[in-house]
């Protein structure tokens, strides 16, 4: 993954989704032959040469300053996310390969969280959307078709990437499978820019955009995004259709905590009350062990 490619894509997606009037660029009338703003034009609004920018967009120079993507990322409308990810893909073209980082682990503290709010579900989510770790009941509402293991083994975790354009019965979950589908792309855009020489990253990139038409086409939409509370319509082969708020909770650079929550009082909660009180009566002695919630070695 070349940073400095990505850099100039990025560049290119954004500017090509801005149209004059957005920004106050006057037209004269006639046929304009590529979409959006030109490459001066967005060069005068940043107030930097054109042949500059010109360069930044084709990959050819990495030395631009905060001040100078500040001023493209306003001229551009960026979200605060995609500032930040503007910066983070340019401070990675400056600073060239970077180590493979460590495997991930699960913190005993993190652990306790999730043991500790039992009737919520809950995953724990890594730096490539590998599931880290869940509960019992975010088990049964993300994932019960798959072994309640499956996290422990780091080279066989799931992934909610995977899952989401891979695995029929995740995407049958969500009456807005798209909804979630360009969230979970949004937020491997964001993985790209901290960990723009992982392999292992730029391997589930290039698996899912071989096998995956509808991820090729999202991918190249350069949306991102970076956690946020969203509500789904999730409609669950044991209780059928609920409207679940779905809570990011960051807790280090590189992983998050969802909990799924309802609206109480609601046909919503009193389906994820049966839900999880199915989760957890069903577990067997193994997993009821303490032993079982020992931090995973990698």
């Amino acid at each position: 993954m070349n940073t400095r490619r990505q850099l100039g894509e990025f560049l290119q997606s954004r500017r090509s989704q801005l149209r004059p009037e957005d920004v106050g660029v006057t037209t004269y009338g006639g046929r304009r032959r590529v979409p959006g703003l030109r490459r001066e034009e967005l060069a005068l609004l940043a107030g930097v040469s054109a042949s500059y920018y010109s360069r930044l967009e084709q990959g050819q120079a990495s030395n631009a300053s905060p001040e100078v993507l500040d001023a493209l990322a306003g001229a551009l409308n960026l979200n605060e996310a995609e500032r930040r990810h503007l910066h983070e893909l340019a401070g990675g073209s400056r600073r060239g390969a970077r180590r493979r980082p460590a495997p991930e682990r699960v913190s005993p503290a993190t652990r306790q969280l999730i043991a500790t709010v039992g009737d919520v579900p809950v995953v724990v989510l890594g730096r490539y959307i590998d599931v880290l770790a869940w509960n019992p009941p975010g088990h049964a509402l993300y994932a019960g078709h798959l072994a309640p293991d499956a996290p422990d083994t780091p080279r066989q975790r799931p992934n909610m990437a995977r899952l989401l354009f891979l695995d029929a019965h995740t995407r049958d979950l969500y009456a807005d499978w798209t909804a979630k589908a360009r969230a979970v792309v949004a937020n491997l855009r964001v993985a790209t820019g901290r960990h723009p020489d992982d392999p292992l990253l730029a391997a589930l990139l290039g698996e899912l955009t071989l096998k995956s038409p509808e991820f090729a086409t999202m991918w190249a939409d350069y949306r991102v995004k970076a956690g946020g509370d969203a509500v789904y319509e999730m409609r669950h082969p044991l209780v059928g259709t609920m409207h679940v708020t779905q809570q990011t909770l960051r807790i280090s650079d590189d992983q998050v905590v969802v909990a799924a929550t309802t609206e109480p009082g609601s046909p919503s909660h009193a389906a994820m009350t049966l839900l999880v009180h199915n989760a957890l009566t069903s577990r067997t002695p193994a997993s009821q062990d303490p032993r079982h919630d020992a931090p995973v070695r990698t």
